[in-house]
Formats: C-alpha cells, structure tokens, sequence
C-alpha cells in the first residue's frame, strides 16, 4: 500500500496501471474503495491513483481545526509522490470540492480537472435554506450510535441502488469515522470557491448524472459550466449522484475520452 506523510498524517492510496496520472479523490462518508470500476478499467491506459482523505480508509484520523487546505496540500503530496508529473485529477462529490482547492493552493500539480456531481462548496452551490437541511440531516445521521451509523443518505442513485452498490457503501460504512465526517461537514458548509472558478485555465470536464438531486445539474453544473472558461458539461442520463457507480461504462468511457485528448 502506498503511503506519504504530511505534517505527520499518513495518507494511503491505491496505485494501479501505467501511464499518464488520473488522481481520484471520493466523496464524503466514503473511500479509495468507491472507485473500483475506475481503477479496474481505466488501468490499462492511466497510472490509477484513489486515495483514502485523511480520516477515510487506511489513512490517519484528521487532527482539530483541519481545513480545506489542509485536505488540498494532503493531495498535492499524494500527486507529488507519484511522481509522473501533472496529474489528470478528478473529484467526486466533496471531492470535487477538495480538487478545487488543490487547483486554487497547488496549480502546479494539475494537467486538467475532472468535476464530478460536486459543489463550489455547499456555501458556493446551494442556497442557505438548502444547507441547513443537510447540516441538520447530517447531525441526526451522526447522532445514532456508532454501530448503527449509516451515511447512505437518500437521493444517491436515480433508481433502485445495484445490489452491489448496496454491498460497498455498507463495507464502507462501518469503517466511517463520525468525528472525521464532522470535520468534513464543518469544512463544506462554510466553503464557497465560486472566486475561483473563472480564474480556471487547464481543461475542465463537468460530468453529471442527470437525476442527481444531491448536486442538480440545473442549477450547480451549470454554474460551473457559466464561469470555468472553456469547461465541458456531459450529462449522464438516467443516473444519480454516484453516477461512477451507477453508469460505470458510459462515465469511464467519458473520463478516458477526455483525460486522452488532454495527454
């Protein structure tokens, strides 16, 4: 398993395949794990990396008053000790919100970006209304104890979860880390990059499932695709929020479309 140190975190990940570097950061309450589809078929043209988010997986615990910076400098090194250069990098979700800041703090380390159903922040995307709900939904999903504790919120899939999907997200729950999720809820609810987004210069892929409620298209992706110069919206149709999961062959057929013409 590969490993980096920063300022006395380990920070775990997946490496898999050869070729030009496609850096993949999962969502919330989730893992390297959440991209198997990925890292199993995009291996054959793409050096694969998936990281466990310190607090997440096989990484260590976040410590008190982690920022999103931190998050970022975290995944900056995990590009860094790959060590092939600018990595493709894409974000799912809060990941996508984490990638964000890795572009603002370390530009360097970016060959394009890859936004995947994801925010500017919740501050950045969703109204105040909107985000109270979450917070609160969020405070009564961390209030059962912890062997019951269960962060498959609704309005994931546009349908009826695969049975395999189901089997993942419940492995991954019970590794789940609640004050690790509470850090990342006090992050995202404050974070707002919307400064950042014109100020984008690598190529940009926004892809989305079409019925995906957590983070609509109308109006979240189409914000990022009003102000990302030159940003490219492809919409997944019939598929949700964990739209690698749901549409795996149509969204890895994306990815490697658009990281192969950015090489």
């Amino acid at each position: 398993m590969p490993a980096v140190r920063v300022d006395g975190i380990e920070v775990a990940y997946d490496r898999v395949g050869q070729g030009p570097p496609l850096v993949l950061a999962h969502g919330a309450t989730a893992d390297a794990r959440l991209f198997r589809p990925q890292t199993e078929d995009l291996a054959d043209e793409f050096t694969v990396v998936a990281w466990d988010e310190p607090g997440a997986g096989r990484s260590s615990d976040v410590p008190p008053g982690f920022t999103l910076a931190d998050y970022a400098r975290c995944l900056a090194a995990v590009v860094e000790d790959v060590d092939l250069g600018p990595a493709h990098v894409l974000g799912a979700s809060w990941g996508g919100t984490v990638v964000l800041e890795l572009y603002r703090q370390h530009p360097g380390v970016v060959r394009t970006l890859l936004l995947v159903d994801t925010y500017a922040g919740w501050k950045g995307s969703l109204s105040p209304a909107e985000v109270r709900s979450r917070v609160e939904g969020a405070e009564r999903m961390l209030a059962v104890p912890a062997e019951a504790f269960a962060p498959t919120v609704p309005g994931l899939f546009a349908g009826p979860p695969p049975a395999d999907a189901v089997r993942l997200l419940s492995v991954m729950s019970a590794d789940t880390r609640a004050q690790s999720v509470r850090t990342e809820l006090t992050v995202m609810v404050e974070a707002d990059l919307r400064d950042l987004l014109p100020r984008i210069e690598v190529p940009t892929l926004l892809l989305w499932g079409a019925l995906d409620v957590r983070s609509p298209v109308d109006p979240v992706a189409h914000q990022f695709l009003e102000t990302i110069p030159g940003a490219t919206l492809v919409v997944l149709p019939g598929t949700g929020h964990l739209s690698n999961i749901e549409a795996p062959e149509p969204f890895n057929r994306t990815v490697r479309e658009f990281c192969r013409a950015h090489s």
